[in-house]
Formats: structure tokens, C-alpha cells, sequence
């Protein structure tokens, strides 16, 4: 477990790439690696300053990153869990809805995270048994108690364009029961506004572990759960479903998967 001054030291390590991030931005390169898949050399370049960083200050700590091979991954190991941008579609169209997602992975569960947009400069964080933080203020999920009067978000797995037809009846049924529905294109804000009550569910098919680690420390220290849709642990070093949503949702969420 960080103390509380390597929290803050890490905190402002993350907020640090925002003038990485901008200057990055401005001779953007864009690679395509699959379908509606992208990486840029704004992905590459925080990854790089943030593992250069973290190795210094924590040299024991290995990391597991989306623009990187991850081999060889031990449950017993500690982990730095890092997305340099999620949201990278986000990022390429200017639409300012992308994240730099960390977490720290510790003996089987996710012990800290952040996910800063440097564009809102919203930077929420949370550690495990200390409560979650936007801006530093405490931040809990709605208290809503009907579900007809819910937003709800979700990812629709482009990067697999042939779940749609498995996808999208799920989507419908709850849409119909719902208030409506939102599609951020970052999974990693998208737990982080369940967690601070902007939206009151979150579900997606087959995240990586860099898309969902960070944002589920700070859902549940808000006070949310957030588990696979099968309503099992989130496994955290390897791909999953998420369900994350205010606690009174999850039974009628399962009903509705």
C-alpha cells in the first residue's frame, strides 16, 4: 500500500502530462494497430514518461501497459496497471474525453488508481480503505433510487464488430427500463462519473485490464460495485466484462443482461 506521500507524489506525476500531452498533440501521428484500434504518439510519450518515472520511484514495481507486451504476469506481483490514453478515438477527433488511467495492482486486487483528463482537468483518485476524490473533494455514487430515472453508459466492443448482434438486444432492454443512455468512449471516465454520480451504471464486454483497473478502486471506494456481468471478482490481469454500477442497480442490471 502507497503512503500518503507517495499518493501525492504519484498524483502529480499523472497531472504532469497534461503539457506532454498538449505538446504531443501538436504533432500528432496516428497508427492504426486493428479495427477502429488506434495508438498515437501522444499514447507512446506518456508511457514512456510515466514508466521512466515510476521505475525511479519504485523500482520494485513492474508495469503493465496497453502499448507494451505483458508477459509472464504473476498474481503475487505488484503492478503499476497503466492506459496512457483511454479514450484514444477521443483523442484523435479532438473530443476531449480521454484519460490517463493508473492503477496499482497489489497480491489480487487494485489497491490505488487515477484517471485524469488533462482536458477538464478533472483528476479523480481513490485508495483502497481511504474513500474517492475528484479534485481532491469526496465524491460517493447517487443515492437514485429508481431506475427508470437512470443514466446509463456503455461500451459497445468496437474492436469487435461481431459481438453487435449479441450486444445490442442487451443494450435495448436496458435502455427500455432506463432514463437513457450515454457512450463516452472512455471506460475509465465512465466508471469514474458512476462514481461520482454523473451517470448510475456502466457496462461493457472484454476490457483490458488498463481499461478498467484504476476506475474500479475509485467506483467502489465510492461506494459502487463493479463486478464481471457473470457477477463474479474482476480478474485484473486479464480481459473482462464489466458490470459497475450505484449498488441499489446491480440485481436489476443482472436481470437485464
Amino acid at each position: 500500500m502507497l503512503s500518503e506521500a507517495q499518493q501525492k507524489h504519484v498524483l502529480e506525476l499523472v497531472k504532469e502530462t497534461r503539457s506532454l500531452i498538449y505538446r504531443e498533440m501538436g504533432k500528432e501521428k496516428v497508427t492504426v494497430k486493428g479495427a477502429a484500434d488506434y495508438v498515437t504518439n501522444v499514447d507512446f510519450a506518456v508511457q514512456d514518461f510515466l514508466k521512466s518515472r515510476l521505475e525511479q520511484e519504485f523500482p520494485q514495481i513492474a508495469m503493465i501497459a496497453e502499448e507494451k507486451e505483458n508477459r509472464n504476469l504473476s498474481p503475487e506481483k505488484s503492478y503499476w496497471i497503466l492506459d496512457p490514453i483511454d479514450g484514444t478515438t477521443n483523442l484523435i477527433q479532438d473530443y476531449h474525453m480521454s484519460a490517463v488511467a493508473l492503477g496499482l495492482y497489489e497480491a489480487g486486487e487494485v489497491t490505488f488508481g487515477v484517471v485524469y483528463n488533462p482536458f477538464t482537468e478533472e483528476l479523480f483518485h481513490a485508495v483502497k480503505g481511504g474513500g474517492a476524490f475528484l479534485n481532491g473533494e469526496p465524491i460517493h455514487v447517487s443515492g437514485l433510487s429508481d431506475f427508470k430515472d437512470a443514466v446509463v453508459s456503455f461500451g459497445s466492443s468496437p474492436y469487435e464488430k461481431e459481438r453487435a448482434k449479441d450486444l445490442f438486444p442487451v443494450f435495448y432492454r436496458v435502455f427500455m427500463k432506463c432514463a437513457d443512455f450515454r457512450r463516452t468512449g472512455s471506460a475509465a471516465l465512465d466508471l469514474c462519473y458512476v462514481a461520482c454520480g454523473r451517470q448510475h451504471a456502466f457496462l461493457e464486454q472484454n476490457l483490458k485490464p488498463w481499461d478498467y483497473s484504476a476506475g474500479s478502486v475509485i467506483l467502489t471506494e465510492a461506494g459502487g460495485t463493479v463486478t464481471t456481468w457473470s457477477g463474479e471478482a474482476l480478474p485484473y490481469l486479464r480481459n473482462s466484462d464489466v458490470l459497475a454500477c450505484a449498488a441499489q442497480f446491480q440485481e436489476t442490471l443482472r436481470e437485464l443482461l
